[in-house]
């Protein structure tokens, strides 16, 4: 796991809804469940919009204890990188993958002896809104008491995506892509002369995501000529370095393109003339302990292009 793509995970996820914080995963709960404490959930249906499905679980936790008690929440998705939410609840924890599905651990609530509380999971899948129905199993819910090393109880449940046409009869499988199919495309550049003495040059960038491959943003690697460095990105939604950016927006559609702006630099007293030949290559991010998603083809994730410094006319 790279520096780099740490910083991005953990700026991306900063000051979402829910507070999906980077750390260490969590031990599995061994299997089977101590009781005391239930939990019930009903089906998921994901509503088609135009930037994929969205919609809202609820699951029931009642404390049959005749103590007050804290509870945890261990949710697994039913598609890779599609929860969104939790309420109420306290700050996340992303611990595993499952069959390219996050494992996600949630700060519960306390629930009093005797009573129970529901919770609200908001997912978002984003995948192309379909004319048919489709359906995913997979999706489980566990409940620990706060301290406790198993879960107290659990269920699956089922997610059925509604059609664009309204409607759930007769669903097929939603099979989610594993690999990305990503393509990055920009040209040469001109760098021109500062009343400072550096120079800077601003290139235009297209990135491409073919499919519905999870992850959470798109990292952009520099390999650039001696004393060429990105400067900064515009649009500007996160922070960008020497070597490396994020593709600003946030997360992608199938079949979406995004353009904007790279601007490079180099210092006073580099020559005008031709710099070399630069590249950048762009890869998902998306579970923090696992290495990027592979490419269905990587030879279109690299573009390469011209670096050329001007003095002002």
């Amino acid at each position: 796991m790279t520096t780099r793509t740490t910083r991005v995970a953990t700026a991306l996820l900063g000051g979402a809804a829910a507070l999906l914080t980077l750390a260490a995963p969590a031990a599995a709960a061994p299997s089977g469940t101590t009781g005391g404490i239930d939990v019930t959930a009903q089906r998921l249906v994901l509503e088609p919009t135009g930037q994929g499905y969205v919609g809202t679980l609820a699951a029931t936790v009642t404390n049959r204890k005749p103590t007050a008690t804290s509870v945890n929440l261990v949710i697994t998705e039913p598609a890779g990188a599609s929860f969104a939410t939790i309420e109420p609840g306290g700050a996340c924890l992303y611990d595993r993958l499952v069959e390219n599905r996050l494992v996600i651990s949630c700060l519960g609530d306390r629930i009093e002896a005797g009573r129970s509380v529901t919770f609200r999971l908001g997912f978002h899948v984003w995948t192309t809104a379909r004319d048919y129905p489709m359906v995913a199993d997979g999706g489980r819910i566990e409940v620990v008491a706060d301290g406790a090393a198993r879960a107290a109880d659990a269920t699956g449940f089922t997610t059925l995506f509604r059609s664009t046409t309204g409607s759930l009869r007769k669903p097929r499988p939603y099979v989610q892509a594993t690999e990305t199919d990503l393509s990055i495309r920009g040209g040469a550049v001109t760098l021109n002369r500062q009343p400072d003495g550096s120079l800077l040059g601003r290139m235009p960038v297209t990135v491409r995501y073919g499919n519905d491959a999870p992850t959470f943003a798109l990292d952009v690697e520099a390999a650039l000529p001696g004393g060429v460095e990105v400067h900064h990105i515009e649009p500007q939604d996160m922070p960008s370095f020497p070597n490396w950016f994020t593709v600003p927006g946030g997360r992608f559609m199938p079949g979406e393109e995004r353009t904007f702006d790279v601007f490079l630099s180099a210092p006073a007293g580099t020559p005008a003339g031709e710099l070399g030949t630069g590249t950048y290559t762009v890869a998902g991010s998306y579970f923090w302990a696992a290495e990027d998603p592979q490419d269905v083809d990587p030879t279109d994730n690299s573009t390469s292009f011209a670096v050329t410094a001007v003095d002002a006319s």
